[in-house]
């Protein structure tokens, strides 16, 4: 409660008394943090003894007239509900796969003074060798070919080119992923564009918690187009363009 205590003290200084008398009947910002702190107890997801995983996106959604009174007190109030769910996680030991982000957003279909948290676990993607991993820099593209697969995860879309890319959440990973659940060298994407279609196949690289492919569990499998591709709480799905028509 240490936290949720300091919250309250620093929204006390940053909200004058004629407007939190504005709140009475409405959604209030300590009410908001409540019930933040509940969604991440209520998701919190095992990793270990001492570690948990929790949600780091959230959507709190509310009346229109609610989310406008909340709105004036600008950027402030979003910096100090980010600061109090990092306070509480630090305090439970809960791990975060990226960064914190709390989007308020209007409901109509909600009445004044009530509101929903919906929450999801988003884990941060990036590829540190290349824009383009698996791409020789050295290697010219075929005549009039151009990348004609690629992976989501996300909201990125990642080119996938011969002969693959490592994905994994340590920094030699040629598509890093920030989940706890994914080992440092967890899989590997290989790639055959030989063909007019290009053939891409997962491989287990001996990874701790395994992978699935469509709900399957599976060391190695030849993938199709929309194959969704399950690693540690993170998910990816493969498109394939014949002719590398998009």
């Amino acid at each position: 409660m240490g936290g949720m205590r300091r919250f309250e003290d620093r929204l006390e200084q940053m909200i004058s008394g004629v407007f939190a008398r504005t709140f009475r009947s409405a959604v209030q910002p300590v009410e908001i943090s409540a019930a933040l702190a509940r969604e991440v107890d209520n998701s919190a997801q095992i990793l270990s003894r001492d570690r948990r995983l929790v949600p780091n996106q959230f959507h709190v959604e509310m009346a229109e007239g609610d989310l406008e009174r909340l709105q004036e007190l600008g950027p402030a109030l979003n910096h100090e509900l980010v600061s109090m769910l990092r306070d509480h996680a630090t305090a439970q030991s809960y791990v975060f796969t990226g960064p914190v982000h709390i989007d308020l957003e209007p409901d109509p279909d909600l009445s004044t003074g009530r509101f929903r948290v919906r929450s999801e676990t988003v884990s941060q993607v990036s590829t540190p060798r290349s824009a383009e991993p698996g791409r020789d820099p050295q290697k010219p593209s075929s005549p009039g070919h151009t990348s004609s697969a690629e992976v989501e995860v996300n909201g990125r879309r990642i080119p996938l080119t011969a002969p693959g890319l490592v994905i994994g959440r340590g920094s030699e990973a040629d598509l890093r992923i920030t989940d706890p659940g994914v080992s440092r060298k967890h899989a590997e994407l290989r790639v055959d564009d030989a063909g007019y279609t290009p053939r891409v196949s997962i491989v287990d690289l001996g990874s701790t918690n395994g992978l699935s492919v469509n709900g399957r569990r599976t060391t190695s499998e030849d993938l199709a187009d929309g194959a969704e591709i399950r690693i540690g709480n993170t998910t990816l799905r493969l498109r394939l363009h014949a002719g590398g028509d998009r």
